[in-house]
């Protein structure tokens, strides 16, 4: 058994400030126990337009943020799933929103880009949102082993889009981290009820590190921060503002449950 934590934080475009308070999150959830640790979609900016990030976009492998989540989980000694951050895309006016994790020993093990993009009009308000003006969608799924269980990531949007999951659940998934900047209004909508059906419908953890509060560019994030078991169950959730939610990854549980209720083997459709 493990503990695992999701940070939420309220963003702002400052990446120096950005880190100093995921520092210190990441700090408070080793101290409470936690091994595995999820930051938040965008934690390390969100800027004042969408084209913001693009001016403080890293090459794969070097720069400050990667430099700073190495040097974190070696020095708290934690796996980090970090969130996502700006990488060099092959279009010149894009980046890709890269998901990287990181072991304790503050080793790069995995890099996970967004495949879905948000380009959406919101109903109830006329938000706007067209992410693939400025970033390049991924095209694989992760699934990696981790002494916690295999462990697969997606970020956000990708949430509304079940037959990913699907795909990782045939790779084995046990804990899916999926970080999130997930607005005020389609949070409120859809955000637990979706999280709950995918832990459900997968038989697995959900680890949901959410972007929570008010943000300098006017957006407004809904927090909610949650871990869900594979049954469904709400282990705990952080409202709003900065903190972190925890809770242990019970595999001798994930076993029980999809042994004494084999939904993944019934299954009679499958992704092509």
């Amino acid at each position: 058994m493990s503990k695992c934590a999701a940070i939420q934080m309220a963003s702002s475009p400052s990446v120096k400030a950005n880190l100093l308070e995921a520092d210190k999150l990441i700090a408070e959830a080793a101290k409470a126990g936690a091994k595995l640790v999820a930051l938040p979609e965008n934690f390390a900016i969100m800027g004042v337009d969408e084209f913001d990030k693009n001016k403080q976009k890293e090459v794969d492998g070097t720069g400050p943020i990667q430099d700073f989540l190495s040097a974190t989980a070696k020095k708290y000694e934690v796996w980090i799933v970090a969130g996502t951050i700006p990488l060099v895309a092959d279009d010149n006016n894009k980046v890709r929103a890269s998901c990287l994790v990181y072991n304790d020993a503050g080793e790069r093990v995995a890099r996970y880009d967004k495949i879905h993009l948000f380009d959406v009009s919101v109903p109830s308000t006329g938000e706007q949102y067209h992410e693939s003006n400025s970033i390049e969608a991924g095209k694989t799924p992760l699934v990696i082993d981790t002494p916690f269980g295999k462990l697969g990531v997606a970020v956000c949007y990708d949430l509304r889009f079940p037959e990913l999951f699907r795909d990782m659940a045939d790779a084995g998934m046990e804990i899916l981290v999926i970080p999130s900047a997930f607005t005020a209004e389609t949070g409120a909508a859809h955000w637990e009820v979706l999280l709950r059906a995918r832990a459900i419908e997968n038989l697995c953890y959900v680890i949901a590190p959410n972007q929570g509060g008010f943000h300098l560019n006017g957006r407004k994030t809904f927090g909610h921060s949650m871990i869900i078991d594979p049954w469904g169950i709400v282990l705990d959730c952080y409202k709003t503002g900065g903190g972190f939610v925890s809770a242990n990854i019970d595999r001798e549980r994930l076993e029980k449950v999809r042994t004494s209720f084999p939904v993944l083997q019934h299954r009679r459709f499958f992704c092509k």
